[in-house]
């Protein structure tokens, strides 16, 4: 299914075409290094693209997206969505084939604007580790804020529309 459109990207369901080319990047030290808790084998990276290829955007239970090339339909990342009493996190890996070229950027500005639309009362977070540059300054470009460093899960944390206690 596909969910929304942007300049140069459609952003829709993973399928079993995806497989080849989402084994390549996780397994790519360029992508995989900041990684935690993927699966990486073709095997596994092929049962969850069969259980995640029917995922609808709710906040009912985790999903999984692709962000794919209007003009090819091959995916460049996955974008994987996790809402928890309130709060939307997201993980995402792009393919280091597609690096530096703004389709991270355009993918999640674009799904972060479509979501707080839908649930407008959520705050969004997302956790990164503190080598990882690249991603800190794309949320900072998304307009995430640094939230600290969270011993519980080793990472840095970024928000947005986060709600003063």
């Amino acid at each position: 299914m596909e969910f929304f459109t942007t300049e140069r990207l459609v952003i829709r369901n993973v399928s079993e075409k995806d497989i080849p080319i989402i084994y390549d990047y996780r397994n790519n030290e360029i992508c995989a290094r900041y990684q935690r808790g993927q699966v990486k084998s073709l095997e596994e990276i092929s049962l969850l693209v069969k259980m995640q290829k029917n995922d609808s955007i709710s906040v009912v239970s985790n999903y999984m997206l692709a962000a794919a090339l209007k003009s090819s339909d091959e995916i460049v990342g996955e974008i994987l969505v996790m809402p928890n009493d309130g709060c939307i996190s997201m993980g995402y890996t792009f393919s280091y084939k597609h690096h530096r070229k703004g389709y991270a950027f355009e993918a999640l500005s674009m799904l972060i604007q479509k979501l707080h639309t839908i649930y407008p009362d959520w705050e969004f977070i997302c956790f990164t580790e503190p080598e990882n540059k690249a991603s800190i300054a794309l949320l900072e470009k998304l307009g995430y804020a640094h939230l600290g460093y969270s011993e519980k899960v080793a990472s840095e944390v970024y928000g947005k529309w986060i709600k003063e206690d």
